[in-house]
C-alpha cells in the first residue's frame, strides 16, 4: 500500500479564542466560557467582566483559556466546581454564532490549500494531503515528511491570517494517530509520527488518548492492569475480545498498534439536523408557558434555517425533553412529505409535544428533524403518516 500523509487540525481553545478577539484586554488571563449570550445583553465595558467568583447555578463549561487550564478548569466541567478553582476566572458567555462564522472561514484557508478535507465538527477537521505532498516532490525536497511539514506551516499561516485564529495540526500515516497528534504540541504546535516511531511516541500515553476508548473502557482497561498504549498493544487479543466483544477488542488492539485504514471523508449526508437549548434555571410548563412557548418556536425556526442553508427537507419531526431528575423523553412525528418550512415543523413538534408528560419541571428542550432528503429528490416508498414514539 502506497504511502498515506493524514493530517488533523485542531483549533486551540477555539470558543474562547475567538472571545479573546473581541475582548484582547482579556488575553493572558483565566477566562472560561460557558451559558449562553442573551439577544439583548450588551458589550460589557472594560473592568466589568464576571468572574466565577459567588456563581450559583449549573451551568456547564463550553472551553477555557489555556490559562484557566494550567488551574484545573476545562470544558465539560460544571461551573460551580471551576468556581472553587479558579474564582477571579472571567467568566464569558457563550456566542455560537460566531463561533459558526470562524469555523468556516478557517476551513475555507485550509481548502485553500489542500482541498481534501473531512470536516469533524466546528473547531477540528482531517485533512488528506497525499496528493499534494506527492505534487510538491517536484519542488525539490527530497524527503516527504519536510514536504508535509512545510504545507502544515503554510495551512498554519493560512488559517492565522484568515482568522487570527491559532491551530495545531498532527500528521501521521491515518486519522487514528493524527488525532493523537495534534494533541500533543499544543498551542499552534505541528507534530509529525511516522509508523515506526508509534513505539517511541504512542506507546507511553494513556491509553484514554486514544480515541474511540472513552472512561467506561478506560476503567475497564485499568481493571486489568492496562494504563498505557504500550500495555494495550501487548495485551492480549483473546483478553480483549472476551471483556470487550468481538469487534471493540479486535479494534483495540489494532488502534494500539497504531493501524487504521479509514479514508478521509470529503462528503456524508446528514442523519438529522437539531436543535437544543438547557436553561439556567428549571422552566414549569404552566408558570414559564409564554417563555417556553417563545424557545420552542425559536428553535423550530432555527432547525428550518439550518435546513434551508445545507438544502435539505425532512419528514420525521422529534421532540426531546429532559426534566428536572435527568429523565429524557423524546417523541417523533413522521409526516406524509418533507418539509423545510418552520410553520410546519412547529406544528408537528407541537403535535408531539401534546403526548408528552408535563408534570415535572423542565431543564431541556429540543427539536430534531430527521429522514432528511434533498427538496425535489424522489420521495420515500413508504406513503401515507406514521407515529413513532420512543423514551429513553
Amino acid at each position: 500500500m502506497s504511502a498515506r500523509y493524514i493530517a488533523h487540525l485542531d483549533m486551540d481553545a477555539f470558543y474562547a479564542s475567538v472571545e479573546l478577539l473581541r475582548y484582547p484586554q482579556l488575553r493572558g488571563m483565566p477566562v472560561v466560557v460557558g451559558g449562553r449570550r442573551r439577544a439583548a445583553q450588551g458589550e460589557p465595558d472594560p473592568g466589568e467582566f464576571a468572574t466565577l467568583r459567588g456563581y450559583s447555578g449549573r451551568g456547564v463549561i463550553t472551553t477555557s483559556t489555556y490559562e484557566a487550564r494550567a488551574l484545573g478548569v476545562f470544558s465539560g466541567m460544571g461551573l460551580m466546581k471551576a468556581a472553587k478553582l479558579a474564582p477571579d476566572a472571567v467568566l464569558l458567555p457563550a456566542d455560537f454564532d460566531a463561533y459558526r462564522r470562524y469555523s468556516r472561514m478557517f476551513k475555507d484557508a485550509v481548502r485553500a490549500i489542500a482541498p481534501l478535507v473531512e470536516d469533524r465538527g466546528i473547531d477540528e477537521i482531517y485533512i488528506d494531503l497525499t496528493d499534494l505532498v506527492a505534487d510538491r516532490a517536484a519542488e525539490g525536497a527530497p524527503d516527504p515528511w519536510a514536504r508535509v511539514r512545510a504545507i502544515a506551516t503554510d495551512i498554519q499561516r493560512s488559517v492565522r491570517e484568515t482568522t487570527q485564529l491559532s491551530c495545531s495540526i498532527g500528521i501521521t500515516p491515518n486519522k487514528l494517530l493524527s488525532k493523537i497528534a495534534s494533541e500533543l504540541n499544543k498551542p499552534a504546535g505541528i507534530s509529525v509520527i511516522r509508523s515506526d516511531e508509534v513505539e517511541r511516541l504512542v506507546w507511553p500515553l494513556a491509553v484514554r488518548k486514544v480515541n474511540g476508548i472513552g472512561p467506561k473502557a478506560n476503567l475497564k482497561l485499568e481493571a486489568l492492569g492496562i494504563r498505557t498504549v504500550g500495555e494495550l498493544a501487548h495485551a492480549d487479543v483473546a483478553l480483549l475480545i472476551a471483556h470487550f466483544g468481538q469487534s471493540y477488542g479486535a479494534w483495540m488492539h489494532a488502534a494500539a498498534h497504531g493501524r487504521d485504514e479509514r479514508p478521509v471523508v470529503t462528503y456524508s449526508e446528514p442523519k438529522s439536523i437539531s436543535r437544543e437549548t438547557t436553561f439556567e434555571d428549571d422552566l414549569h410548563a404552566f408558570r414559564d408557558k409564554e417563555k417556553l412557548t417563545r424557545i420552542f418556536t425559536e428553535l423550530c425556526v432555527r432547525v428550518a434555517g439550518d435546513l434551508q442553508r445545507k438544502g435539505y427537507a425532512g419528514k420525521t419531526i422529534g421532540l426531546k425533553i429532559r426534566y428536572d431528575n435527568f429523565k429524557t423523553v423524546t417523541r417523533d412525528l413522521t409526516l406524509a412529505a418533507p418539509t423545510q418550512d418552520a410553520a410546519a415543523i412547529r406544528r408537528a413538534a407541537g403535535e408531539c409535544l401534546k403526548r408528552v408528560p408535563l408534570d415535572r419541571r423542565i431543564r431541556l428542550l429540543g427539536v430534531r428533524v430527521g429522514a432528511l432528503a434533498k427538496p425535489g429528490a424522489a420521495p420515500d416508498r413508504v406513503p401515507g403518516q406514521q407515529t413513532l414514539l420512543s423514551e429513553d
